[in-house]
């Protein structure tokens, strides 16, 4: 708190009165102690009060010709720039409905003439006092309020860095396995009985992308897999990752489907589907290979300062020598597979090529032709 010095020498007192006299006597009381200014009518006390430099207190007559005291200070508290000043009227009407009129209209104080000099002063520095200490409050006020907005935007931005972040995490795992992780579940994995799992694999995309910048190389691939993941997102089915110009998709997991073989046959033949637009609109002849097989894998998040979701087993190493070994333009499928699609699709029958007797796959392997309803 501000000692009785500080207050004063950082105080105006403005001083309104029609009489010479008193406002003489007024400012040689105050003068010692504060800064006063003085205005001979309501007119001029509200143009003072107003100004840049608004006084700290204002001590106020009511007998004025014009504007009497009265509707001085109601003008002063209907004004937001001057209703915190305190008012004192200071006047030779002494009936009690006069003084209550004043402090109904928002007066701090009422003092009857003829004055005592230590009671002004004292009553002058109290609310002078007060006054201070309610500036403080608001000041400590108003820096809360920035405080807060400032914390509000910080909010708004740490949510928006979130929603980045989490949208990042959707676009490398699948939604349960990025929920978990958000969790602070560590060493995520799972195993699931039933899955099926895509590779595909393309045919001459090196030998013409040695031919092209590296910036067309990667905007070739990224409409060509663009292409994939949208048809895998719509067919419900996870993205695993590419390699290269290989592509890995699953069907049933993360989350498990009885329908998981029909997905990734289905999608086999979109991509088919996807290549073919890709190509018109490029120009290009770029063959592809795709392999499936289904059984069971375990799939879980490696990785440390980078996450990615992975699946292994012998269910997935089949699927990619089914993919290895299936003629150009072909989709091959495992006996496994065969024996969930055999009703939903037409498959062609052909007996396993070497490489994948040498795989341990004796039994005969399948071309997805299409849906058993299809071509």
């Amino acid at each position: 708190m501000n000692t009785p010095n500080q207050t004063s020498s950082q105080a105006t007192v403005l001083v309104v009165d029609d009489t010479p006299t008193n406002l003489s006597l007024m400012s040689d009381l105050l003068e010692a102690l504060y800064t006063v200014k003085v205005a001979t009518g309501g007119a001029r006390a509200l143009k003072i009060a107003r100004s840049d430099t608004p006084p700290d207190l204002i001590l106020l007559d009511i007998m004025m010709p014009e504007m009497d005291g009265y509707e001085v200070c109601r003008q002063l508290q209907a004004d937001e720039r001057t209703r915190g000043i305190p008012v004192i009227f200071l006047t030779a009407r002494n009936e009690a409905s006069d003084e209550q009129q004043g402090l109904e209209l928002g007066a701090v104080d009422y003092i009857t003439k003829p004055i005592s000099p230590p009671i002004v002063l004292a009553r002058v520095k109290s609310h002078l006092t007060l006054k201070r200490l309610r500036d403080l409050d608001q000041e400590r006020l108003t820096m809360l309020n920035q405080e807060k907005q400032l914390l509000d935007q910080e909010k708004q931005l740490l949510e928006l860095e979130q929603m980045k972040t989490d949208k990042l995490m959707l676009n490398i795992l699948p939604k349960p396995i990025a929920e978990r992780l958000k969790r602070g579940e560590k060493n995520i994995s799972g195993s699931y009985a039933e899955a099926t799992i895509l590779f595909s694999d393309l045919v001459g995309f090196t030998e013409f992308s040695s031919k092209i910048s590296a910036t067309e190389l990667v905007k070739l691939l990224n409409d060509l897999f663009t292409r994939f993941d949208k048809r895998a997102e719509n067919l419900g089915l996870e993205k695993i990752k590419t390699i290269g110009d290989s592509y890995m998709a699953a069907g049933g997991i993360p989350i498990p489907r009885s329908d998981h073989a029909e997905l990734c046959a289905e999608m086999a033949l979109g991509m088919f589907e996807d290549l073919r637009s890709f190509n018109t609109a490029h120009g290009k002849n770029v063959g592809m290979r795709i392999g499936l097989n289904s059984g069971p894998v375990v799939a879980g998040v490696i990785g440390f300062t980078k996450f990615s979701y992975d699946l292994w087993g012998n269910t997935v190493n089949t699927a990619s020598r089914m993919e290895s070994t299936a003629p150009i333009g072909q989709t091959q499928v495992s006996a496994s597979t065969h024996e969930l699609l055999k009703d939903t699709f037409a498959l062609e029958k052909k007996t396993a090529c070497k490489s994948a007797r040498a795989w341990g796959k004796s039994r005969p392997t399948c071309w997805v032709a299409g849906t058993a309803s299809g071509p």
